[in-house]
């Protein structure tokens, strides 16, 4: 017997319906996965991003569901649901392609118009362009594939069971492997493309089998898939020279790129930056000059003195603490959750080998080590991805826990928001339940530092003024004892049961979003679409 053979009888045992429905879940999985991927780089990584492409998905497929229901009423043979899959396969593989593009315009086009909730509707708006028509045909599947597999009623039952099971089996398969996997390490772009010819291969075997649009298909087929692997050649930032190296990690969208002056590495596109390298020794300009004001409250010229980093980054405040304080006068802990950021801390950042670097969550490694410190650097809330976590009166009172008698704490918050009810309020007061005295400084970008401790800090950094020998640095730290504002209590307690922090973040970078579109709106009034495009690039 021949292998066409032998498979038109799996066939006819209604195999071919089967293994659709568990490649069809492991394909749902695999996108909505990737949909995340592909949006958080332009409108961050946060929960309400989830929301916004899981609520979509699960419309989408609903929809898709009436209609396949439908369909299989309408016809007496499953063609046209194949068809419809293959072209569905073929919008995947180019998804990375075009995506990069459609979402950049809806991006750069909601600009002009969209007052508030800039990032809510650019995304949703992407989201709907870009991702709704696939899991719409992906949704048509099992209404489809359950009448067409079920050959009387006596058996629907087994034969529903048996679907439903392939279709969840795939859709666990489709959760791990893309997370731990494709993404990772061959990105997301190769990750659409894979997953796409596993849908072609579903489609080609049946198409062949019904001797049907087998030349047109694989002409498609063979221009999509060239055009898929020249899409995992195009980077997100498409439109920066500057790049160094554009990669992803299991957690972020990584990007390294170089200036005149500093070399600087980002986890999304459209604002932010993470961390710098200045190419010449110094202040860097950033926050990191202002936190550099807890080593001297920690008595750094007295003493050699223990720091933990929580959310290490590419090694930026390190660094500058080494510079400014020398390497015999510090002993540094650096946690990162993310493996693939130490890497290219150590490739493109100088990583100081001094740095004792951890690779996991920062709260589990408190957790986990019995170690006291002088001074702990709390740096891991990147635009509204504020780990709640880390945001809560329990992980505070675990970073008091963790300091040596007169230790103090450094938070950088990077939303300058100080209104009643914003998320730098909250944290502020949190804080203030867990320590006495808690200072606050503005930096000279929208960051703010937040200093806490049990003794007088300001007190304490005045003391040690004198002994600072770089005059920039002693210049920086009388600016920084100038701004300091003590936090009084106020009850916004953020707690490891009712943290809201996706909810506030949103609302202060939308604020900072907003001002940044007025802006932009001034800059483009009055211009020809070939004029923004040359201003954009």
């Amino acid at each position: 017997m021949s292998v066409f053979t032998k498979i038109k009888e799996y066939v006819k045992k209604e195999w071919l319906f089967y293994f659709t429905g568990f490649f069809s879940g492991m394909s749902v999985m695999a996108i909505e996965l990737g949909a995340q991927r592909l949006l958080s780089p332009y409108f961050s990584s946060s929960q309400i991003i989830w929301t916004i492409v899981i609520g979509v998905i699960m419309i989408a497929m609903a929809i898709g569901n009436i209609i396949g229901g439908k369909m299989a009423d309408k016809y007496q043979k499953p063609d046209k649901l194949f068809i419809m899959l293959f072209i569905a396969a073929t919008w995947i593989i180019l998804i990375p392609l075009v995506g990069k593009f459609i979402i950049a315009g809806i991006a750069i086009g909601l600009a002009s118009f969209i007052t508030h909730g800039y990032l809510i509707w650019a995304s949703l708006l992407s989201c709907l362009v870009v991702f709704v028509f696939p899991l719409l045909v992906l949704g048509m599947v099992t209404p489809n594939i359950v009448k067409f597999a079920t050959k009387n009623l006596d058996s629907n039952g087994n034969v529903i069971g048996k679907i439903e099971a392939f279709n969840t089996i795939g859709s666990i398969i489709g959760t791990f492997i893309p997370t731990f996997l494709t993404i990772p390490f061959i990105g997301t772009a190769a990750t659409f493309l894979i997953f796409s010819i596993i849908l072609y291969i579903i489609c080609f075997i049946y198409l062949a089998l019904r001797h049907k649009y087998i030349v047109r298909t694989t002409i498609i087929g063979v221009i999509a898939i060239g055009l898929g692997i020249f899409s995992t050649q195009i980077k997100v930032a498409f439109w920066n020279n500057a790049i160094m190296y554009e990669g992803e990690s299991q957690y972020n969208y990584l990007r390294v790129e170089d200036n005149d002056t500093e070399i600087i590495f980002s986890t999304n596109v459209l604002f932010g930056v993470q961390s710098v390298k200045m190419k010449e020794k110094g202040l860097t300009g950033y926050y990191y000059d202002y936190a550099m004001a807890s080593a001297i409250m920690a008595d750094v010229y007295d003493k050699k003195i223990d720091v933990l980093i929580l959310g290490l980054g590419t090694g930026t405040y390190a660094y500058q603490c080494i510079d400014f304080f020398g390497e015999e006068n510090l002993n540094i802990d650096g946690v990162e959750i993310d493996g693939k950021i130490v890497k290219l801390a150590k490739d493109y950042f100088d990583l100081p080998k001094s740095v004792n670097v951890y690779v996991e969550d920062g709260r589990a490694f408190l957790n986990n080590t019995k170690k006291k410190y002088d001074l702990i650097m709390v740096d891991a809330y990147r635009d509204i991805s504020v780990p709640f976590q880390m945001s809560s009166i329990e992980f505070f009172k675990e970073v008091k826990e963790h300091l040596n008698d007169n230790g103090n704490m450094v938070l950088n918050m990077n939303m300058f928001d100080n209104e009643e009810g914003s998320i730098n309020d909250y944290l502020k007061g949190t804080v203030k339940e867990v320590f006495n005295n808690v200072y606050t400084c503005e930096t000279s970008s929208t960051n703010q530092e937040l200093f806490a401790s049990d003794i007088d800090l300001r007190e304490k950094l005045d003391n040690n003024m004198i002994k600072i020998d770089r005059p920039e640095l002693q210049s920086m730290m009388r600016t920084v004892s100038r701004n300091l504002v003590d936090v009084e209590k106020n009850n916004k307690i953020l707690t490891d049961d009712k943290a809201p922090v996706e909810r506030l973040g949103m609302r202060a970078l939308d604020k900072m979003i907003t001002e940044e579109l007025l802006y932009l709106r001034e800059q483009i009034k009055g211009k020809s679409i070939a004029e923004i495009i040359e201003l954009l690039w």
